[in-house]
């Protein structure tokens, strides 16, 4: 049987101390204070040495195996997995697939230990200055954590960077939306705010980065200008939701802690799952990875009573849009980024050149051109002219004129005065 270097110093120690006691160079009293033990101990040590000699004094519950030892075959079976299918993930989410798919029923202190010892996993490195958590708020949809991403989420195509647009909720770590998009724009924005509000509701809160597409920022690193609103400060005024932008990384902290832990996740999983576009991957997000995000890491609200304010009929499309001023030409085209929308000839005015006209962009690429609540009409993304018309949109001339016709045909006719009698002609004399 070997035995550990440390458990061999040990009995040497005492073989030596007990052959100076034996030979008198000091007393056994003596002799138990240098080992740290009472005289009682002291003699148990030197009968065990009298009768079995040296090797006696090794410690012999180190020749039995622990009850609790691992399987050595289970613990090469997960290193081999480790180093063959799920190299570079963390320890917890490994585990979390190993225990749901491979069938692991060790403890998870022990693979992260077998993984460490195997030099598979680098120790983590120690945290930095100490810092004074925030309270999170009581209450389901009070405040909404929207941020995104840059990263090379897709493996399969590393020359490619794509932003994951993100939003959680404060109260109870819940991953709302998560999805691919090219690049951090105002149109992600929106079709996040667009995906959270119609399924959850209007939050009271949303707290973001100082980022282009959510304030006007005049000096670089000074304050936000309240007064020059953005299309995203636009809407989210209009809707009643007060919108926070945070000045440092460490105040959007839950953000930033949600980015890393997607980051070290979403890509393995992506690859592992041989996922190399991204609508595959938006499609993985909705369908696998929010529920097992959500799964582990969302808790209750410390009050379970809800703060999302239901939509009641609020046109989502007609505010969570991109709104652009435009002027009508002589040919009776608006033009919005290089593209011309050609407006039809409309019902009270020969033509609308040189009226000023707003072009919305909704969350469905549709784009429409607006005079108040008038709708002049609406176009998909390459210009072409929709049949369809929205319901806030005014109804044509002919429409308004039958129900002025049916109107007026509901109204009962005025009392009739009688007729004064017209008086007799006087004939003048020839």
């Amino acid at each position: 049987m070997l035995y550990a270097v440390a458990a061999v110093e040990r009995a040497m120690k005492i073989q030596q101390v007990i052959v100076r006691a034996l030979s008198g160079a000091i007393t056994w009293v003596q002799a138990a204070d240098i080992l740290g033990l009472d005289p009682r101990s002291m003699r148990r040590w030197r009968a065990r040495y009298e009768a079995g000699g040296p090797v006696a004094l090794y410690d012999r519950r180190r020749v039995r195996p622990s009850r609790r030892q691992a399987p050595a075959l289970e613990v090469q079976r997960i290193l081999r997995l480790y180093r063959e299918r799920f190299a570079g993930w963390n320890v917890r989410h490994f585990y979390r697939f190993a225990r749901r798919d491979h069938a692991v029923t060790l403890s998870y202190s022990f693979v992260k230990l077998a993984l460490q010892e195997a030099g598979l996993v680098r120790k983590r490195r120690a945290r930095g200055r100490h810092r004074r958590r925030r309270e999170p708020r009581a209450c389901v949809g009070e405040l909404l954590h929207l941020d995104g991403s840059r990263h090379v989420w897709l493996r399969r195509c590393p020359e490619q960077r794509q932003t994951l647009i993100s939003v959680v909720d404060d109260a109870t770590k819940r991953l709302l939306y998560a999805q691919l998009w090219p690049g951090e724009t105002t149109a992600a924005v929106f079709a996040a705010l667009h995906a959270v509000c119609t399924t959850w509701g209007l939050p009271i809160a949303l707290y973001t980065d100082r980022a282009h597409w959510a304030f006007h920022t005049p000096t670089a690193g000074g304050p936000v200008d309240r007064t020059h609103r953005t299309q995203v400060g636009r809407a989210l005024d209009r809707l009643g939701i007060e919108h926070i932008g945070a000045y440092s990384p460490q105040a959007r902290g839950r953000s930033e802690r949600l980015n890393r832990t997607v980051q070290g996740r979403l890509v393995n999983e992506l690859h592992l799952a041989g996922i190399p576009t991204l609508a595959a991957a938006n499609t993985y997000l909705v369908k696998r990875f929010l529920p097992d995000y959500n799964e582990e890491f969302a808790r209750p609200p410390a009050d379970p009573t809800s703060a999302f304010v239901p939509l009641h009929g609020v046109d989502l499309d007609a505010i969570l849009c991109e709104q652009d001023e435009r002027t009508v030409g002589k040919d009776n085209v608006v033009t919005l980024d290089d593209l011309p929308l050609q407006l039809t000839k409309q019902p009270g005015r020969p033509s609308w050149a040189g009226l000023r006209v707003t072009v919305r962009r909704d969350v469905h690429g549709v784009l429409s051109v607006w005079h108040g609540a008038r709708c002049f009409g609406r176009y998909d993304g390459q210009g072409r002219p929709l049949a369809d018309r929205p319901q806030n949109a005014r109804a044509p001339l002919a429409q308004d004129q039958r129900s002025r016709s049916r109107l007026a045909s509901a109204i009962p006719p005025a009392a009739s005065s009688p007729k004064r009698p017209r008086p007799a002609r006087r004939l003048q004399p020839a």
